[in-house]
């Protein structure tokens, strides 16, 4: 009789197959953004996915300040940070913190999609968000993805 032996897949460092992906974020709206580019960061449509394995993909994100929000949160959604310093909590609307730092808005999104641990640290070392249309991948010739095609 013959027995078929199965192997399960573990990617590591070395055997996993890293690309670079440029994702156009005009019109898209920011939750569903984050959520997308966080699963392609992880790797976990990969058919080698490891969950204790940085095996994603390096995402370049264009266009960040051309990004949507639903409803009223222009006006409602705070972003607070804390300087350190007793009495130090600061609040930002978004409306007022696209205009400030047009980038930061989606970093937040897509770093709070991640895991919170060294891998997550990690994981997020390989986005790149700029708020035009240049970016400075250029020599890695990043592969334009459309997002809408996504699950």
């Amino acid at each position: 009789m013959n027995t078929l032996s199965y192997k399960t897949v573990s990617a590591n460092k070395v055997t996993a197959q890293k690309q670079w992906v440029l994702v156009d974020a005009d019109g898209q709206t920011l939750g569903r953004l984050a959520s997308k580019v966080a699963s392609l960061l992880r790797g976990k449509y990969k058919t080698n996915f490891t969950p204790h394995v940085d095996c994603g993909d390096n995402v370049v994100i264009i266009n960040a300040d051309k990004i949507v929000l639903t409803g009223n949160k222009w006006n409602d959604k705070t972003y607070i940070r804390h300087t350190g310093y007793p009495g130090g909590q600061r609040e930002r609307v978004a409306k007022d913190l696209i205009v400030k730092r047009p980038i930061r808005m989606v970093e937040i999104a897509v770093k709070g999609m991640l895991p919170k641990n060294k891998l997550g640290s990690a994981i997020y070392r390989n986005l790149y968000v700029y708020a035009g249309n240049e970016h400075k991948q250029e020599a890695q010739k990043p592969t334009l993805l459309n997002l809408n095609d996504l699950k």
